[in-house]
């Protein structure tokens, strides 16, 4: 399937890529995470347990057991506080 992937706040900048489009053959947001995580480096670094980061699919906030559709927007971002 394909997926319009979307990055923001320190995540893009540490991944230096906003967006991407990938070919991805996972089911679940949590293997979408697996996958990015298997590039390594600050991939593995940003995207490890106990890092705190938000992932959304078609703009609703979602649990990394989420299933994906085809042609999804999934973006994700470090959690946002008010003030």
């Amino acid at each position: 399937m394909k997926l319009r992937v979307l990055y923001f706040a320190r995540l893009r900048e540490r991944f230096g890529v906003a967006e991407e489009t990938l070919d991805f053959s996972g089911a679940t947001a949590a293997d979408l995470v697996v996958h990015l995580q298997s590039r390594g480096d600050v991939w593995a670094e940003e995207l490890a347990a106990g890092k705190a980061f938000r992932v959304a699919i078609n703009q609703d906030l979602v649990a990394l057991d989420a299933r994906l559709p085809e042609h999804a927007e999934v973006a994700i971002f470090p959690p946002v506080t008010g003030g």
